[in-house]
């Protein structure tokens, strides 16, 4: 009996866990939206007192604990992405590379040009440099139905490069004072990964086990605990004998991806995005912090992306997406300017004073919102040509 696995019969299991992927993630992206429009009307209502006594203590938990699951979740995506995904060959790497290192530094550097004054606000330059994959992807299934699939491709590609971005940000700048024993002890648990990984260990306990030896390392070495999520989730081993699909990974990710999408990030957006607008002087609205943050995802992630692609197509380094015409790119380098979770999440180690990161969210709900209204538009214009 042959039992070769049959490369078709692989393509389209991987076809289905996309499609799979992308319709979790948008739907998970609407929840998350009505999350965060309770929380800003919870936070500007005659609640507001229960909404803050009951969510400011759960943010230390939510920020520590529940998010190591969606970097978990970020950390496995990375590599079945990297190993036989979008990311898997150079041709397919080189332009959702470029662009979003293009649509993290050109909102970066706005950002810095606003605040470069100030020494406490500028720890914020990279707040408007984050894409959400579940947001962004949301907007483009509702608006864009008629767009070609390389467009849904071409924006979670330069998104999944950008949450790699925003891990590495994470953990080289926005860390406290770094104790050299703890991370020490951090190096030997990436170690014993790394041998779980190479002996070909397919039971998921000791990798979690390790990982959360990992947490407690990170937490008193003073790297983001988040970082151990990611460490796990590259580890764990992808391939079986016949189906990624029933690798360690792909069974791991099947499990917990729906519980990030549905339960982790809504709580995160219910938690985080609460702003009482009662404390805030309207001046503040457009002070320099916020306003670097909001012109960073709008007009930065489009003139990063959207220059970064025109260029490598014009210089002839990269060919432009099948099917999809220069206002697709456009939509997408626009879309990729909701940056919700992942610019909250920054926000929230930037600053560690209430009121600034109350300041950061207007400018990243403000920035955001944009980006959505004005993606969506192009989209649905961009399908009547």
């Amino acid at each position: 009996m042959n039992h070769t696995p049959n490369p078709h019969k692989r393509r389209r299991s991987l076809a289905r866990a996309f499609a799979d992927f992308i319709h979790e993630e948008s739907a998970g992206g609407i929840i998350m939206l009505a999350c965060a429009a309770l929380a800003l009307l919870l936070a500007n209502s005659h609640l507001a007192e229960w909404y803050l006594t009951t969510t400011r203590p759960a943010e230390h938990f939510v920020k520590d604990v529940l998010m190591v699951l969606f970097f978990f979740s970020v950390g496995m995506e990375l590599k079945r992405e990297m190993k036989e995904g979008l990311l898997s060959q150079k041709g397919q790497v080189i332009m959702p590379l470029i662009a979003a290192i293009g649509g993290m530094a050109v909102p970066a550097l706005i950002y810095v040009a606003f605040n470069h004054s100030d020494a406490v606000t500028a720890q914020g330059w990279a707040i408007p440099s984050a894409t959400d994959i579940a947001f962004a992807l949301a907007i483009l299934l509702l608006f864009g139905k008629g767009v070609p699939p390389a467009a849904k491709i071409l924006l979670l590609a330069i998104a999944i490069f950008d949450d790699l971005g925003a891990i590495l940000i994470i953990a080289f700048f926005y860390n406290s004072q770094i104790a050299v024993v703890p991370l020490a002890l951090t190096a030997l648990g990436i170690g014993i990964l790394f041998l779980l990984n190479k002996k070909h260990v397919s039971a998921l306990t000791p990798y979690l086990l390790t990982g959360v030896y990992l947490w407690f390392c990170l937490h008193a070495s003073g790297i983001h605990t988040t970082i151990a999520g990611v460490a796990v989730g590259l580890f764990i081993p992808l391939r079986d004998k016949q189906n990624s699909e029933n690798s360690p990974l792909g069974k791991a990710l099947h499990f917990l991806h729906p519980w990030v999408v549905f339960g982790v990030l809504p709580i995160f957006a219910f938690t985080s995005a609460g702003v009482s607008f009662a404390g805030v002087e309207m001046r503040e609205f457009f002070a320099p912090m916020p306003l670097g943050i909001a012109l960073g995802l709008f007009f930065g992630k489009q003139i990063g992306i959207f220059g970064s692609v025109f260029l490598l197509v014009k210089l002839k380094l990269a060919p432009k997406p099948e099917g999809m015409n220069w206002l697709h790119v456009y939509a997408v380098s626009i879309l990729a300017g909701i940056g919700f979770t992942m610019s909250l999440f920054i926000a929230l180690l930037a600053f560690s004073e209430p009121h600034l990161q109350d300041i950061a969210k207007i400018g990243i709900i403000s920035g955001s919102l944009l980006s959505a209204v004005f993606g969506g538009l192009v989209l649905y214009f961009s399908q009547k040509r």
